[in-house]
């Protein structure tokens, strides 16, 4: 179902999330349900996935995973604030320590000139902290944006789980 290199993304997580006995969360937006379908595509994933938020729409991040409708008017749902907000509302509201939020454009439409068709926000937040990466795929077309977006995902748990 994913290609392969996700495959064995998904695998290191799961393995990586394990091994340090660290709960994972998902909240998305762009992406729907793939980073955590990715990873439940995984034997034994139930031991690492807590729990994945998809959230669409403006108002299942504010009531879902608490993200505040005012940051969201204040800088759009694809920006900086939201994803971290996702990403600490997932944790917040799950039993996960660690989770990866993404918001996105994938386009074909939506776009914009301040907000291009292909810009995909992410963040992963644990105990630690929030870190966020910003990347501009360009319009790739939305299957590859996706796909392209859990990629860096399934990198930035790698990352938080020390891997």
């Amino acid at each position: 179902m994913f290609p392969e290199d996700i495959q064995f993304l998904a695998r290191d997580v799961v393995a990586a999330s394990i091994r340090r006995g660290v709960l994972l969360a998902t909240a998305v937006s762009c992406t729907g349900g793939v980073v955590a379908g990715a990873l439940t595509a995984v034997p034994g994933s139930s031991a690492a996935l807590d729990r994945g938020f998809v959230t669409y729409s403006n108002a299942a991040k504010s009531g879902m995973i608490g993200v505040p409708a005012a940051l969201i008017v204040a800088h759009g749902a694809v920006s900086e604030p939201v994803a971290r907000a996702m990403a600490e509302g997932a944790v917040a509201r799950s039993d996960a320590a660690l989770a990866v939020s993404i918001t996105g454009i994938a386009g074909p439409g939506g776009g914009s000139a301040d907000k291009p068709v292909g810009l995909v926000h992410f963040a992963a937040h644990d105990a630690s902290g929030t870190v966020h990466a910003e990347h501009r795929f360009g319009d790739l077309g939305r299957e590859a944006i996706r796909l392209a977006s859990v990629r860096v995902a399934l990198g930035l748990l790698l990352d938080r789980l020390g891997e």
